[in-house]
Order: C-alpha cells, then sequence, then structure tokens
C-alpha cells in the first residue's frame, strides 16, 4: 500500500526517481491463465526456456507489472517469464467474497498456472514478492514437485507486523465508508508527505491509480487478512528440500531484513540483501536484482551429474 521506495530517506534508490519503473519496456505478451476462480492476468515473455521457465508473482495491491524491468533482460538470457496478477488484483477480476483469498485459496491459482507452464516449457522456478511469498510458500507446500525453486523477495516467516500494519488496520473502515476509491484517496494524500512518491513521474503516478482503483474490494480485505494472520511455516518449508532464495531490499520496510535473514538461516536457504533498494528490489535496484536471480537459477539448473562431468572434463577429482 505504499508506494515503491518506501518512505526511508536514508535509502539512496539505484534506480533514478524519474525512471518509468512498472512502464519499463518489454516485448511481453499478455496473457490469460485459467485460475479457480476466474481469469488471471499475466505478461509471457514466450520462448522456449531454454535456461528455464519462471512464474512471478506480485504481492499485495500490486501486479504483474512489477517486475517489469527484469522481464526483457531475462527473456534475452534465455529464460521464459511470466509474471502475473493474483485474483482481484489490477487486470484479474476476482470473486466478491473475502474469504475467496485465503493464502491457501491464492495458492491453487499459482498451482494451476505452474501446471500449465510445466506442460509448456517446464516446471518453473517460482517467485513470490512480499504477500506473494507467502502465497508462494504455500503453493510449493502444497505441491513442492511443481516447482523447481522458491525465491521470497522481501518476504517473510509469518504474519506481517510493524508500521504497515497501521495503514491495514483502517482498510476495513475506508472500504465500508466508500470502498475503493475512499482508500486510494486517502493513499494519495499520505503520499504529498513522501518526497520519494512526489518525485515519481507522472505515466507512473497515473498507473499506480488505475491499477489500485481496479483491485477489488474483497479482494483487498481477503488478502489483509490472510498477511495479518499468516503463520509461521518455516519448518514445513525446509522440509520439503525445495531450494530457496530469501532475497530483499537493504532497508526493507515491511518484513525487517533481521526477520528475513533469520528466516534464511532457519531454512538453510541461499541469503542476500540488495543494496540500493527498500521493499521492491525488482523496480528499485534491477541490475542487483536481475544478476542475483541469474545466478541462484543456474545454480538450481546445476545437478550432481552435471557438477561431476564438469570436475571430470577438467581432471578434477
Amino acid at each position: 500500500m505504499v508506494l515503491p521506495g518506501g518512505s526511508d530517506d536514508r535509502i539512496a534508490l539505484s534506480i533514478a526517481p524519474d525512471d518509468l519503473r512498472q512502464l519499463a519496456d518489454h516485448d511481453a505478451a499478455a496473457r490469460t491463465f485459467a485460475g479457480r476462480a476466474g481469469p488471471l492476468a499475466a505478461l509471457d515473455t514466450g520462448g522456449d526456456g531454454a535456461r528455464g521457465t519462471v512464474l512471478m508473482v506480485a504481492g499485495f495491491t500490486g501486479s504483474k507489472e512489477d517486475f517489469a524491468p527484469l522481464l526483457a533482460p531475462l527473456s534475452a538470457a534465455g529464460h521464459r517469464v511470466v509474471a502475473m496478477d493474483q485474483r482481484g488484483q489490477f487486470e484479474s477480476p476476482g470473486p466478491d467474497d473475502p474469504a475467496r483469498y485465503t493464502v491457501a485459496e491464492l495458492a491453487e491459482d499459482l498451482l494451476a498456472v505452474a501446471r500449465v507452464l510445466a506442460g509448456e516449457t517446464g516446471v518453473p522456478h517460482l517467485l513470490g514478492h512480499s504477500f506473494g511469498g507467502l502465497v508462494a510458500r504455500a503453493a510449493v507446500l502444497s505441491r513442492p514437485a511443481a516447482f523447481r525453486s522458491l525465491t521470497l523477495l522481501g518476504s517473510g516467516p509469518s504474519e506481517l507486523v510493524g508500521p504497515r500494519v497501521a495503514l491495514l488496520d483502517h482498510l476495513g473502515p475506508l472500504l465500508d465508508r466508500g470502498g475503493v476509491p475512499l482508500v486510494h484517496e486517502t493513499l494519495e494524500q499520505l503520499s504529498m508527505t513522501d518526497p520519494k512518491a512526489q518525485a515519481v513521474p507522472e505515466p507512473t503516478r497515473a498507473f499506480y491509480a488505475r491499477r489500485f482503483l481496479a483491485n477489488s474490494a474483497a479482494g483487498l480485505r481477503g488478502m489483509a487478512d490472510a498477511m495479518t494472520s499468516e503463520p509461521d511455516r518455516v519448518a514445513e518449508l525446509a522440509a520439503t528440500g525445495i531450494p530457496v532464495l530469501v532475497a530483499h531490499g537493504m532497508a526493507d520496510d515491511a518484513w525487517t531484513p533481521a526477520a528475513q535473514a533469520d528466516m534464511a538461516r532457519r531454512l538453510g536457504a541461499r541469503h542476500a540483501v540488495i543494496p540500493g533498494s527498500i521493499h521492491s528490489p525488482a523496480i528499485e535496484n534491477p541490475p542487483e536484482t536481475l544478476a542475483l536471480l541469474q545466478d541462484f537459477w543456474t545454480s538450481v539448473s546445476v545437478s550432481p551429474a552435471d557438477e561431476d562431468s564438469d570436475a571430470a572434463s577438467a581432471g578434477r577429482p
């Protein structure tokens, strides 16, 4: 619910404030997948996925465009990338019942898309940003074999706590009084006090407005409830054995860097802090995020047999 970049003036973002962020150029095509509660809008770079297929999932009030700066470079590197809106977000319609937006229900949507991708270009890597990470984790726990790896980007071990929860506490009353338009108006007023928000160029601000107003009111309620009640499932995830990358901005203002570092330790997962970013590294520092993801996915793609073969060819034991 906070514009990318958060409100931490101590952090100099690696992306210039006047860059177009979610409006970055890419060649991905609009595509619709069949979800469990209706169509799911996505951006699909296509290709044969020679370097691997990737499914990216947006966070609360986010959308597939939150990954826009990564799409063209990953496609050029040989990855097939599908970035999707969750149900009730932006261009994906959703049911009118908040109870249909639980983490478990949303995870079923990811599994439905993953099944399609597996049949087209192979079992995908999965990346979930923020609340999308909680949903992605649930999908992996439901069916670990559906994914090659899991990246938790700016996500945490359990329910959201801290200053952002105070904003969520006001969500229900605002929705009761004036629906999604009143929530948007209130957030716009708050952004007037944030210099970083004011520095965002007008085309991007217009996109933010259009995207937020397209959110389902039921989705906002249901996802907010899900995000503030999710239990700690780190031990369950560790038990799956799936390769996990925990990555976050150096000053993440949702789940704290310390909480995410501890989650990585408990998972025995790879852990990375992305400089020049706060809560949305994919648009705040695309080059560092891109390099980190490619390195992780490459490491996952190398099997023990491949390593043995490489060692033999190099004359190593």
